[in-house]
């Protein structure tokens, strides 16, 4: 492929990947039939939640703190689990109890005992019914039908359940574009190097991430022909990927893997020479989600995580399921990555691209509703977890040489405003209202965290989000009306072909890139990034010539506003100039797209 004859194929293929990743947007609760039999073997995990996590909260504030003494010396996996992991006792508790209704354990992790049996005693031990659960893609489960009581030796401990559900509440945030014509131009479409140029990120070069790890959780493989024709159109060596399957993990598939390989090709092309390793899930059920973010802080391996999906954390209270709050589900990830906080690990989240309005009527979950509502405000987890860099996005304008030949991308200018929807195109309900734009909002669960102390965020209780913005382009299926002219798109290679991809979860492996620079820069892991960000963005508003944040950039995400200057709850601190982020202002420049400064 190239420039001039990219986006005839790409309005092909965008119009065919719309109609295969349709079902992906449906709310996914599978449909519970008959009871288990009694016999039938089931297995399920419990979570053992952090002890002591105030004194926790202290030691990450010094962790971060350059005035302490425990500045950046990050904890190995055995020291966390020794300060903050349940004792023995607390464990031996656990097993013991769980074996007095016949279930069998073995202990995992210092966090994580898994836990099998027959469905009767699993029944029994945790005071539920059990069935037989099908989702829409034929996919089984096994769950519970009713409330589960925790025995008493779970319930001291606050253990949380998994493995039992049959809700995926998390959604990606990656979107096929519609190309109604070429648009080959100044909005794009963009591949890696484009953004490079247009962000001021540091030249080849200079910083390539060597001797950084970056980490991806996903669900879906990758194909390995595909990295090797994505990175090849810019005359790039493809950079190292490794998959390690969490639970199984999920087989490549040219539909299921389209947030997968988006999120290498835009990390990877963001920090060539680092390690990728993707964590390769089966879904994006909690249990998953919850597991391999277990087996990245045990495996210790990643410098930084990026994560390019959410849910609103509305979802898991009590209205939505059935009277029971399931919101120790997001305590339980939040703790995991906090721990890998204090091991020196960045994670990285994509804001979402519903807006601020990320939430609906509980009654918008029932299939047979004819219409639930108008959409609601609400920020979506995991970008809203105070230990998770929220990244949003906005529109991108470049200079556009391409009729001469010349693939210069120099930044012009940038928008963030959201675009109405004819539906809710992020879970299939009927709810009426939803936008596409730049996630942002309050969290409801999380109270504001430090780093956000002096900042004013226009809620002085509560954690908001996003916390910076990058590119993530607009005009998914589905606008009332036409789309905005400067809506723009990435390039990405899946299934030998190539598309248009928008939305955060570009957005956010791109940050993740930046941030392999950044570790490479510093010679060390970063771990909770926001104290640097922060950092940077009160100095700059304090009058300080660093231009780290690109500021005054017209905005509107269903609810909020961009500003002038400062903070706001549609790209937090604004988009980013590259360099001067990584505090290398003279540094060189990445140049022209497939030039030795940005290959």
């Amino acid at each position: 492929m190239t420039r001039s004859t990219s986006s005839a194929v790409l309005s092909l293929a965008a119009l065919s990947l719309g109609i295969l990743s349709s079902s992906t947007y449906a709310a996914e609760r599978a449909v519970l039939k008959d009871r288990v039999a009694a016999s039938q073997p089931v297995a399920f995990d419990v979570y053992l939640p952090v002890q002591n996590r105030v004194q926790l909260e202290k030691d990450l504030h010094d962790l971060n703190d350059a005035s302490s003494a425990k500045y950046h010396k990050w904890l190995t996996p055995a020291q966390f689990n020794s300060r903050y992991a349940a004792t023995p006792a607390q464990v031996n508790a656990i097993q013991s109890q769980l074996k007095s209704y016949g279930l069998q354990t073995s202990v995992m992790t210092a966090h994580r005992i898994h836990v099998t049996g027959s469905a009767t005693s699993t029944e029994q031990a945790l005071g539920t019914v059990l069935k037989q659960g099908t989702f829409s893609n034929g996919r089984t489960v096994v769950a519970a039908a009713q409330p589960m009581t925790k025995p008493a030796a779970l319930l001291s401990t606050n253990a949380v359940i998994t493995g039992l559900s049959g809700t995926v509440r998390m959604r990606t945030h990656s979107h096929p574009k519609v190309v109604p014509q070429s648009r080959t131009g100044i909005t794009g479409g963009y591949f890696f190097d484009d953004l490079k140029q247009a962000y001021s990120f540091p030249s080849y070069k200079n910083y390539t991430g060597k001797g950084v790890t970056i980490g991806i959780l996903s669900t879906g493989d990758f194909n390995q022909a595909d990295m090797d024709a994505y990175f090849s159109e810019e005359k790039l060596t493809t950079p190292s990927y490794t998959t390690i399957p969490v639970d199984g993990g999920a087989p490549f598939d040219a539909t299921a893997s389209f947030e997968t390989h988006l999120d290498l090709q835009q990390s990877g092309g963001m920090a060539p020479d680092a390690k990728v390793l993707l964590y390769n899930l089966p879904s994006l059920a909690d249990n998953y989600i919850i597991d391999g973010l277990s087996q990245i802080v045990t495996d210790n391996k990643t410098d930084v995580v990026s994560m390019s999906f959410g849910a609103a954390e509305a979802f898991y209270t009590a209205d939505y399921n059935s009277g029971e709050d399931q919101t120790n589900l997001l305590q339980e990830e939040d703790d995991l990555m906090a721990q890998g906080n204090a091991q020196g690990i960045t994670f990285i989240a994509s804001s979402g691209d519903s807006g601020a309005l990320a939430s609906f009527p509980a009654s918008c979950f029932d299939p047979t509703a004819t219409a639930c509502g108008a959409v609601e405000a609400g920020a979506q987890f995991p970008a809203s977890s105070p230990h998770v860099t929220g990244v949003g996005g906005t529109n991108l304008v470049t200079t556009f040489l391409g009729f001469l030949g010349d693939l210069s991308s120099i930044y012009v200018r940038e928008n963030a405003t959201a675009e109405p929807l004819v539906s809710d195109i992020f879970y299939g309900t009927t709810a009426t209202g939803s936008y596409w734009g730049s996630g942002g909002g309050d969290s409801i669960l999380f109270p504001k965290p430090l780093f956000q102390i002096f900042t004013d965020t226009g809620n002085a209780n509560f954690r908001t989000v996003p916390d910076v913005a990058l590119h993530m382009g607009g005009c998914p299926a589905g606008v009332l009306g036409t789309c905005n002219p400067e809506d723009s798109f990435d390039y990405m290679t899946i299934g030998g072909q190539y598309f248009g991809a928008i939305g955060t979860s570009a957005a956010a492996p791109d940050f993740a890139g930046l941030t392999a620079l950044n570790i490479q820069r510093q010679g060390q892991r970063l771990g909770n990034e926001n104290y640097y960000i922060y950092t940077l963005a009160l100095l700059q508003n304090l009058g300080l010539p660093i231009n780290v944040f690109k500021g005054n950039i017209p905005g509107f995400n269903g609810l909020y506003s961009t500003t002038p200057k400062g903070y706001n709850r549609v790209l937090g601190n604004g988009t980013l100039n590259g360099v001067n982020f990584l505090l290398a202002p003279f540094s060189t420049v990445a140049g022209t797209p497939q030039t030795p400064t940005n290959p």
